[in-house]
């Protein structure tokens, strides 16, 4: 417990899911938690049942002034940003859009770069900025994906900004290493995490079963197992840890959970 404690933090996203799993486990370390979202009504309700500690403000994060407001406000109630994670994301085919290669609209590849990509550059940025302003070391943590690291057919959009974010967060992290900053950056790959997100991919049992079959440790991953590596990374425990990508996927990446013949 208060691994993070002092620490002032924004989770991007963090209405629900992933996010929402960060921003809890964030304030059960100690942390002063900013939790931010598009959707104003579920990251209010969120930001009430997490407690006292964790505060709400509604952020639509490809927007470069509402970046510039968030990160205004966050110093002048708490003086300062000392951790910022980078979770806000869409798939992409939430509303039944075809994501492959061939079909995929111009329109849908840019708005799904946009809110997944455009966002982490513009994260990145004001975190430094607002750092490097407030005379505060750092953690940035960037959400990618295990579909960064791999070709996925039909979300294609989702999967090259993915591995996009991956290559942004080893130059901002060499960039801050060269400004002798003390700010670091590091990237997750999630991978066959159980979220609403699943749940709506998922028709039935048999489904399930068969996904479960391909997985190495044959279950899905948790929000709260994601959570548990945010804050090594976003704590004091990590200040030698930059540029770093983990694997959180149950060993999916690994390699085939078939045994040779």
């Amino acid at each position: 417990m208060n691994r993070l404690a002092g620490k002032v933090t924004l989770v991007t996203g963090a209405a629900s899911g992933i996010g929402a799993a960060i921003a809890e486990a964030f304030a059960a370390e100690g942390a002063v938690v900013v939790i931010s979202d598009v959707n104003g009504e579920k990251g209010a309700a969120t930001a009430e049942r997490l407690g006292q500690s964790v505060f709400f403000l509604r952020h639509d994060v490809t927007r470069e002034a509402e970046w510039e407001a968030v990160m205004s406000a966050i110093v002048a109630h708490h003086g300062g940003l000392d951790v910022l994670v980078n979770n806000a994301g869409v798939m992409g085919t939430e509303g039944g859009q075809l994501h492959n290669p061939e079909q995929t609209t111009l329109d849908e590849w840019r708005r799904v770069m946009t809110i997944n990509l455009d966002s982490v550059f513009l994260g990145c940025k004001h975190a430094i900025r607002t750092m490097r302003l407030t005379g505060r070391k750092g953690s940035i943590i960037n959400m990618s994906s295990r579909s960064g690291l791999v070709g996925v057919p039909h979300t294609a959009a989702y999967a090259a900004s993915k591995a996009a974010i991956r290559n942004h967060s080893k130059s901002v992290a060499l960039y801050c290493a060269e400004q002798n900053l003390g700010i670091r950056c590091n990237s997750l790959y999630p991978a066959s995490i159980r979220t609403q997100m699943w749940d709506a991919m998922i028709d039935d049992g048999d489904d399930e079963k068969a996904l479960l079959a391909g997985m190495p440790l044959h279950r899905f991953g948790r929000p709260e197992e994601v959570a548990a590596v945010a804050i090594l990374l976003a704590s004091d425990e990590a200040t030698y840890i930059t540029g770093s990508e983990f694997n959180i996927d149950g060993g999916i990446l690994a390699g085939t959970a078939t045994s040779p013949k």
